[in-house]
């Protein structure tokens, strides 16, 4: 079996969200542990507590997959009988390490906004607070009319030509390669010391500038020449926008009574606060898990006619009524909703690897 250590789970994490992603006032990637030690299983939870531990410890899981950090302010000491210092004490005796991803897997596509979107069916989904535009790159490369079809392949199975919903996106033009191999060349085609002219193809794609390496070491492996000849050109183009928040539509309009029924069963949760008049009629949401209030008045400029987030304290709730936006508050827990997908996303991952989702519930509130 093959051996997987705690840097590869967090890497394939943070390809999915990236830490880049994260607000500059957040505290993601690792927390305590190591990164080298082999992965005997993984806990997924929203956060980290002393049943946590025991549950990771039941399952012999040595990895902690957090969504809120458990440090978020720099410690200046370390004392067993407070909470954090028990906690991390349990933690280093154990062997556990454990990782935060918390606002990158809020932003990133599939993250817990995306995941709380779709799951009370809302359409047409963007970003509500866009953050983060990726950077685009134009590679061309000059190849032999007989391994085009393998290096185009080779480029858009490591991510490169992807537009939208199309893939393998290209612009071929023909055109003549020169070339002479000098002493100690190894060509493909030629022969040392001989000019070649040869009909090549120029093959131009749009990359992802952050996958450009892994694209262009795919794309020499598939080409036949010793020496690749490509180039690389930055690109005004914006790619794909992340951002925190989502902005959506409901396929039918329904009062927002009926919406919260919605809610209530989509996030499995009893109760919620809100804020409008129930009867009104709602279609376009506004959607921000953990603590959103101070997007309020963002919602309200993205046309939103209810805003979904949680911790809405009484003079924000107030302002939005004045305002026309109608609030729903069902708590911060709801991004709970990551651990399952995050559980799907490593086991697609890592096949010999056991990943379990926390079946312990880290909500603090009690309702009457």
């Amino acid at each position: 079996m093959t051996r997987v250590t705690h840097r590869q789970i967090f890497h394939a994490l943070e390809r999915w969200a990236p830490k880049e992603f994260a607000y500059d006032w957040d505290n993601v990637g690792l927390q305590v542990g190591s990164v080298t030690d082999e992965t005997t299983g993984v806990l997924v939870t929203l956060d980290v507590t002393e049943d946590i531990v025991k549950e990771a410890i039941e399952h012999k899981a040595n990895v902690i997959i957090a969504h809120h950090p458990m440090l978020f302010k720099p410690i200046k000491q370390i004392d067993f009988n407070t909470f954090q210092g028990a906690l991390l004490k349990q933690l280093i005796e154990n062997d556990i390490t454990v990782y935060a991803s918390h606002t990158n897997l809020d932003i990133a596509q599939g993250g817990v906004n995306d995941l709380l979107s779709e799951a009370i069916g809302l359409e047409d989904i963007k970003p509500l607070v866009p953050t983060y535009h990726e950077s685009l790159v134009k590679l061309a490369v000059f190849t032999p009319i007989s391994h085009v079809k393998h290096v185009v392949d080779s480029l858009s199975d490591a991510g490169a030509g992807h537009i939208g919903n199309y893939s393998h996106c290209t612009f071929q033009s023909e055109g003549t390669g020169t070339f002479k191999p000098l002493e100690g060349a190894n060509p493909f085609i030629g022969s040392e010391n001989k000019l070649e002219r040869v009909e090549e193809i120029k093959i131009e794609t749009i990359v992802e500038e952050k996958n450009i390496a892994t694209v262009v070491a795919k794309m020499k492996e598939a080409h036949p020449y010793e020496e690749v000849a490509y180039d690389i050109y930055p690109l005004k183009n914006q790619g794909d926008e992340y951002g925190l928040g989502r902005i959506g539509t409901l396929k039918e309009p329904m009062t927002l009574q009926q919406f919260m029924h919605i809610v209530k069963e989509r996030y499995n949760v009893s109760h919620l606060r809100f804020v409008g008049d129930r009867y009104r009629e709602v279609k376009r949401v506004a959607v921000l898990g953990g603590s959103g209030e101070r997007y309020i008045d963002v919602a309200i400029r993205a046309g939103a006619d209810v805003f979904i987030t949680g911790d809405v304290t009484f003079h924000p709730a107030q302002e939005a009524e004045l305002k026309g936006l109608a609030i729903v508050d069902p708590g911060h827990h709801i991004e709970q909703i990551m651990k399952e997908a995050t559980k799907r996303y490593l086991e697609k991952q890592f096949s010999n690897v056991k990943v379990v989702a926390s079946k312990i519930s880290t909500e603090p509130f009690q309702f009457l």
